[in-house]
């Protein structure tokens, strides 16, 4: 069932949250254990490894309520360990600086006794400051492209069985989809995002999604110029470190355009850079990745 009323971005009120963005908020409202302890369970959905994406958003959600002034800015991160989706996750907070200006927390989170993901993230309280931005590319509108579903139900391609699945964010990719045959080997790929429905008017929540939401597409940037199929058993890859730079406090349930680029992947690592404005141009989130890309030998 949908979360409680709200206001969001669609109307007066949350009247539409889709059934895996419910899961989403959901799993975001952690369980506090003790003092600066947090666990996190895990959707209802069946995987071979916990999703890196929930593990930032949650690992982030526990950094925040422990701040008491400023919002999230940035935060740098390593996936350590594959995530068990069959058991929750404890996340374990150093409180590291408390200023005037800057908040920074440490987060670990663990299952099984051992880190399986580390996280430091700093709070900042907005300042006077210079201004300036790259500008947005231009690009289609959302409305002018078919949602994810549409393009799936047609049936072109090999897809992923990732991209099948239901989704907490609507994708409006620009262009071929991954795995369709006529999609081309630029490291780029731009496509539209935003929260599958209204969510409440929770800054550090919004923050939180759009976390979860960056670790969604940013690989593809890395595998796209080698036609990779992930369903053959002849390649691994994973997220390794994922780092976020919040410039402004941006609502995930408005439509972001999601700017991804690879300039390099070498020695079994890519490495991917991510830009996300609004539909008026601008500059919200800037993110880079590291990812693994290991070539498995095809067995005789």
């Amino acid at each position: 069932m949908p979360g409680p009323p709200g206001t969001g971005s669609r109307g007066a009120t949350m009247d539409f949250v889709s059934l895996a963005l419910d899961d989403l908020v959901r799993i975001l409202d952690l369980e506090r254990i003790e003092v600066d302890v947090y666990r996190g369970q895990n959707p209802p959905e069946e995987r071979e490894r916990t999703f890196g994406g929930q593990v930032a958003a949650q690992a982030l959600m526990a950094a925040g309520r422990t701040v008491d002034r400023g919002r999230v800015h940035s935060l740098h991160s390593y996936f350590l360990r594959p995530g068990d989706p069959t058991t929750p996750i404890l996340y374990e907070i150093d409180r590291i600086r408390d200023g005037r200006s800057f908040t920074t927390r440490r987060v670990v989170a663990v299952q099984h006794g051992k880190a399986i993901y580390n996280m430091e993230a700093s709070f900042h309280t907005d300042e006077v400051s210079l201004a300036h931005q790259m500008a947005m590319p231009e690009v289609p509108s959302p409305e002018s492209i078919p949602r994810l579903a549409e393009r799936i139900a047609s049936g072109r391609g090999d897809l992923d069985e990732w991209l099948m699945r239901h989704h907490p964010i609507d994708q409006r990719f620009i262009g071929p989809i991954p795995g369709d045959p006529e999609r081309t080997t630029d490291p780029r790929q731009r496509l539209w995002i935003r929260a599958d429905g209204d969510l409440p008017e929770d800054p550090l929540l919004h923050a939180c999604v759009i976390a979860y939401a960056s670790d969604m597409n940013l690989f593809d940037a890395i595998v796209k110029p080698h036609r990779i199929d992930w369903s053959d058993g002849t390649f691994m890859g994973a997220s390794l470190d994922h780092c976020m730079w919040f410039h402004h406090q941006a609502r995930a349930d408005d439509w972001l355009l999601f700017d991804t680029e690879s300039p390099i992947a070498y020695g079994g690592r890519g490495l991917a850079r991510g830009f996300l404005f609004t539909r008026e141009g601008e500059l919200q989130v800037s993110m880079v990745q590291e990812g693994l890309t290991r070539v498995i030998a095809p067995r005789d």
